[in-house]
């Protein structure tokens, strides 16, 4: 029974990816296509690799059928292994696309292997299995959520969303720097527009109801739940606002309006260096002038017993020691929810600034930002005192990195180009290392190595 059962699985694996072949990437595609110089044909190593990747998904039809979950799962994810190096083969923003296509149906692994205990913890009220999430600007208008979280993190942050949707700055816009595990973009705030992404959401959020509707007759209503308003793990929205934009905080509080009941927070990123004006919102009464007419949006909405998501702000890693006191300050007056700390920099750190595609405007990000934005964190750390939750972002690309964040006073940490480069294998090898990390250190929790660099 169970090896049929496997049998009839894996044929219904291959015949989604059959048909998302057939039907959806020719329409998809076509659209890029319009936009997108020519790609040229992978070479021949390409060719080997999808002919191997082929072989072992038809070799893992037999070898499910002998495997408990766990060990196939395990072996789902190490086959990534062979399929990410063809994504290097393509434009970066197409195979950007094709990335968030596959996760959006469902042809990425899905984690059924339980998170080592040591790593869960319980943030703005909600119970989540790991501290290891997804930055915005993977899943700008909110396709794959369902998909990311199967992955196995433990929260998804998409955007950054606009009001009105917009293209971006002109392409080619994404730069990869392989040798430095780096990325140079200069996006723009391309978006769908939080129309679109409302529906996606709106959605997804539905789907998630049912689910708890159907399991409250197992579980207690005393007990904070696992996982958010999207899946099995929280989800972020990180607005932002158009670029002719002549009223930054109405942007955001459109976004709030349509978005906020769909998010288990909510980001108002003021520090993308893609958007002309943008990161002049981090000045100290422009920054508390935005966030007070934000925080208003979200409070006069109709909220349940839940209430209000919490509120963040992200901020850039190129600031001055007075920008960093001001924002604090300000984040402290105002009682804000979390800052995430940082968005990419404008800077070329070394080795970097030795490639000539450092010569391409745009921000930074991958393992040259980690130094500069795990600095800012420490600052903020301690001009905050530790009262309010930050989320450190920028370079990690393994579990010693995150817990090096974590310990510097990250109470979460988020990924992404390491991601872009490593594919969906990278996940589970960080959170066993950074469980790892935390045993050796003597720790019992995640929550328990947050600020240790300062005790």
């Amino acid at each position: 029974m169970a090896a049929r059962a496997s049998r009839n699985f894996f044929r219904e694996a291959l015949y989604r990816k059959a048909n998302f072949k057939a039907f959806g990437a020719s329409r998809h595609l076509s659209s890029v296509a319009e936009t997108t110089p020519k790609i040229p044909q992978p070479s021949k190593k390409g060719r080997l690799l999808t002919g191997a990747t082929i072989g072992l998904l038809i070799a893992g039809g037999a070898y499910v059928s002998t495997a408990d979950e766990a060990t196939f799962c395990g072996w789902l994810f190490s086959a990534t292994k062979l399929v990410n190096p063809l994504f290097a083969f393509l434009d970066p923003e197409v195979a950007h696309r094709l990335a968030v296509s596959a996760a959006a149906r469902g042809l990425v692994p899905k984690e059924k292997r339980p998170d080592p205990s040591i790593l869960g913890l319980e943030v703005w009220g909600r119970k989540i299995s790991n501290p290891i999430g997804l930055a915005a600007g993977f899943d700008k208008n909110a396709e794959a959520v369902e998909g990311l979280l199967g992955l196995g993190f433990g929260f998804v942050e998409v955007g950054s969303v606009t009001p009105v949707p917009q293209e971006g700055n002109p392409k080619p816009r994404i730069f990869r720097l392989p040798q430095e595990g780096a990325i140079i973009n200069r996006c723009g705030f391309n978006s769908e527009g939080i129309v679109a992404v409302a529906k996606r959401l709106g959605a997804q959020h539905g789907k998630r109801k049912l689910a708890e509707i159907s399991s409250t007759s197992i579980s207690s209503n005393d007990e904070v739940q696992p996982g958010g308003k999207a899946g099995p793990g929280i989800l972020g929205v990180n607005l932002g606002k158009n670029k002719t934009s002549e009223d930054a905080a109405a942007d955001y509080v459109q976004g709030v309006h349509t978005l906020s009941q769909y998010a288990d927070y909510l980001v108002i990123n003021v520090s993308s260096p893609n958007t002309p004006g943008l990161r002049k919102l981090q000045g100290r009464k422009q920054l508390k002038d935005l966030i007070k007419k934000v925080q208003a949006a979200r409070d006069e909405m109709q909220w349940g017993e839940e209430g209000p998501p919490p509120l963040l702000v992200k901020i850039a890693p190129d600031l001055s020691k007075e920008d960093l006191e001001d924002i604090a300050a300000v984040a402290l007056t105002l009682r804000l929810d979390g800052l995430i700390i940082s968005n990419t920099t404008i800077s070329r750190p070394d080795p970097v600034s030795k490639n000539p595609v450092a010569e391409e405007s745009g921000g930074l990000s991958g393992k040259p930002l980690f130094n500069l934005s795990t600095n800012i964190l420490k600052e903020m750390y301690l001009l905050t005192r530790g009262k309010i939750p930050l989320i450190g972002c920028g370079g990690i690309s393994s579990g010693e990195d995150a817990y090096k964040k974590i310990r510097a006073g990250a109470t979460l940490v988020q990924l992404y180009t390491a991601f872009a480069y490593e594919g969906p294998i990278l996940l589970p090898q960080m959170k066993a290392e950074l469980a790892q990390c935390l045993e050796r250190d003597g720790f019992k929790s995640a929550s328990e190595a947050v600020g240790a660099d300062y005790r």
